[in-house]
């Protein structure tokens, strides 16, 4: 199972920048499919989440401004975010659930990315 986030990278406030994961070794139409972000000094959060039939979930802070999807036919999952804020600046990491719908958890994840860099600053 491999998960490859690319995208990140310097923005300024009010910008936007689009993530994308490429995944490979499962079946990615099967789960939902989640991000997650960590900020120096704090633990992983959740951002938001996408589930088997493209129903979505997102964090309150994110909600309005990033817009989660995904391509089964290309096997990759994305994350659109629009209108960022410094408090965005975090690494960024894409994974994959065990389960077919929503969930919020960090245990209910089993692979992960690497994580890509987003920072936020003028």
């Amino acid at each position: 199972v491999q998960l490859v986030e690319s995208g990140g990278g310097l923005a300024q406030p009010g910008g936007s920048l689009r993530l994308s994961c490429a995944v490979s070794g499962f079946t990615f139409s099967s789960y939902a499919m989640g991000w997650f972000r960590q900020a120096p000094g704090k633990e992983r959060e959740f951002v938001a989440v996408i589930s088997r039939t493209g129903t979505t979930l997102y964090e309150d802070s994110v909600k309005g401004r990033f817009t989660i999807s995904r391509d089964n036919a290309k096997n990759t999952l994305y994350l659109r975010m629009n209108s960022l804020k410094p408090e965005d600046t975090a690494l960024y990491y894409c994974a994959k659930s065990t389960k077919t719908y929503n969930v919020r958890g960090v245990e209910e994840y089993d692979y992960w990315g690497q994580g890509t860099q987003v920072t936020v600053s003028s």
